[in-house]
């Protein structure tokens, strides 16, 4: 277990250095090809009304899991945050992310062997390459979640910054490739996919409002709140209750006499 944890940072590394480079090769491979190569391409490749269903199921099977499953269990992490250790909400949220995340990684288990199986994957476009490294990297997530070291270990820092930066990642690069596919449907099948678009469109800013917004709205709520004894601040800086103190307290009579004293000599 240990071998695999200092390891994992390197297979990750590795991994995306073989794998993602190849979707930018894909992409400069379709832009330099001619536009009767590609109404050739297009004819060739003309769906059957089977095949469009399968293609139609792999992709919501896909949305489902990586362009609302996934950032779902990524929300579900990040609220957990803000509960008291080994709480009941705490323990919730956990045992939400980790079932989640499960079961993401099995849709899109389905959802790849759909496409292997049935669709036709000759891997020289950027949607099917992206496809690939990213069902590969669901996996290596899964293990880097289930080899999670014990809390004050050394190990859990560099853990914890892997499996963060690996499943924001698999997110974001998920949710490009949904929009890569409903394109590819488009050209494949000459059927719209406007109203696809801007539904998920939606669905990415609402999540992505929440999930900048969740973390403010207790201090939004505070803001409205006078809190009882509170120092009086101006300017974010505390003011010493001595000083107040100072100017309130009457000057010595004998201090006031010889003012005046001096004020007619």
């Amino acid at each position: 277990m240990q071998v695999f944890q200092k390891l994992a940072p390197f297979t990750i590394s590795t991994y995306c250095v073989i794998l993602l480079p190849l979707v930018g090769c894909s992409f400069h491979q379709e832009m330099n090809q001619s536009v009767s190569h590609k109404s050739i391409r297009h004819n060739f490749h003309k769906l059957s009304p089977k095949m469009t269903t399968d293609v139609a199921i792999h992709g919501f099977l896909l949305w489902v899991s990586l362009g609302f499953l996934m950032p779902l269990a990524i929300l579900a992490i990040r609220m957990s945050r803000r509960e008291e250790p080994r709480s009941k909400r705490l323990k919730v949220f956990f045992y939400l992310h980790v079932f989640v995340q499960i079961l993401s990684a099995l849709l899109a288990t389905v959802g790849a062997a759909l496409s292997f199986k049935k669709l036709e994957n000759s891997f020289t476009n950027s949607h099917q390459r992206l496809g690939l490294a990213l069902y590969g990297a669901i996996w290596v997530q899964a293990l880097i979640g289930f080899f999670r070291p014990k809390r004050g270990k050394r190990e859990r820092s560099l853990w914890y910054f892997v499996h963060w930066m690996l499943g924001t990642m698999i997110s974001l690069c998920g949710i490009i490739n949904i929009y890569t596919g409903l394109k590819a449907y488009s050209n494949k099948t000459s059927r719209s996919t406007t109203l696809w678009t801007i539904l998920f469109t939606a669905e990415v800013l609402f999540i992505a409002f929440f999930y900048l917004f969740q973390d403010k709205w207790e201090y939004i709520q505070k803001q409205g709140v006078v809190l009882d004894n509170a120092p009086i601040t101006v300017s974010n800086q505390q003011i010493p209750e001595g000083i107040y103190q100072k100017e309130l307290q009457p000057e010595p009579c004998g201090k006031r006499s010889r003012l005046i004293k001096n004020l007619f000599d």
